[in-house]
């Protein structure tokens, strides 16, 4: 019997992640014995930060991080998407299993559509990118910073304090929250954060016959396509925290990605696509011809960069 012990945040959504990697693993390996173990991370901790200062520094899984590390569980399942670019020393990406819906939703009253909203409506948002092209759309509306879980977010519009949130459908989805969906966005219209929709499930490098059991998690063109992606943030020295967008493609053996960096206030937007085979080479050099654009200034103007940790990268090879 191999006993597996998934550490994970305690958040409704958190929980199901790791619920649902702990069910994958009894139904490819019956006789493996999975515990989930609670870790209050530091972003769950502190809820008095925007999460625009503070997402994609490790702010949510440094905690998950240092539990593995320390040998207090095995296994730890994180949304992709909050782990920082540099990957932490000792610890590996294991397997990116299937992906689930990468689109951002917009949960309004009365069942309204963006489009809808009438002048000045509140909109609340945890997201730089997210701020950035609602207010393109409609420069009008009032945007709003969020905290807060899921359905925490989603009760603010049924209690009249906003008149509408955008989310990631991926959440909603898998919390049974899809009913409160009143607009699903275009991924190429409104472009989601680098690898939204995706799970990561992480271990020790070391652990050669954990990260041979995990594999059969892996699903090849989920992993090819957040590595695209993600190459667009470590290219352009940032995290989620940033207003990037990436939405990558895989068709057989090509990756096709398209890439977004956007002004805060909506004014301007500068996107990029590029395809090729190697998934990483794809996202440097899309981010490469952003940076040709001009999207440093945008980046240097949004005053996010300087909270990533680590240093920025000019070029990957």
């Amino acid at each position: 019997m191999t006993r597996i012990r998934i550490g994970t945040r305690g958040s409704a959504l958190a929980l199901w992640q790791a619920r649902h990697v702990a069910l994958r693993l009894t139904e490819l390996s019956p006789r493996t014995e999975v515990t989930l173990v609670e870790i209050v991370s530091t972003g769950d901790q502190v809820t008095d930060l925007p999460l625009a200062d503070v997402e994609g520094t490790g702010f949510f899984t440094a905690t998950l991080e240092r539990a593995l590390l320390a040998g207090q569980v095995d296994v730890a399942v994180h949304s992709h998407k909050d782990l920082p670019v540099a990957a932490t020393p000792a610890l590996a990406v294991a397997a990116v299993p299937a992906r689930g819906p990468i689109e951002d939703a917009l949960c309004a009253r009365d069942g309204l559509t963006l489009a809808a909203l009438p002048r000045a409506a509140r909109v609340g948002t945890c997201s730089t990118r997210r701020t950035a092209q609602v207010l393109a759309r409609r420069p009008d509306l009032d945007v709003r910073p969020l905290r807060g879980n899921v359905p925490t977010r989603v009760a603010r519009v049924a209690s009249g304090e906003l008149d509408a949130v955008v989310l990631a459908r991926a959440g909603l989805d898998r919390l049974g929250l899809e009913r409160h969906i009143t607009e699903v966005f275009s991924v190429i219209d409104f472009l989601p954060a680098p690898a939204q929709g995706a799970l990561a499930v992480q271990c020790r490098a070391q652990d050669d016959d954990l990260i041979a059991l995990l594999a059969a998690l892996d699903d090849p063109p989920s992993r090819r396509a957040v590595e695209a992606e993600r190459a667009v943030l470590h290219a352009l020295g940032g995290g989620c925290s940033v207003p990037v967008g990436a939405v990558a493609v895989c068709s057989g053996a090509v990756v096709a990605l398209t890439t977004g960096v956007f002004a805060v206030d909506g004014t301007r937007a500068l996107r990029a696509e590029g395809r090729g085979t190697d998934a990483a080479a794809v996202g440097a050099a899309t981010a490469r011809r952003l940076l040709e654009m001009g999207a440093a200034a945008i980046l240097a103007a949004s005053d996010k960069t300087a909270r990533v940790s680590g240093p920025a990268p000019t070029e990957v090879s």
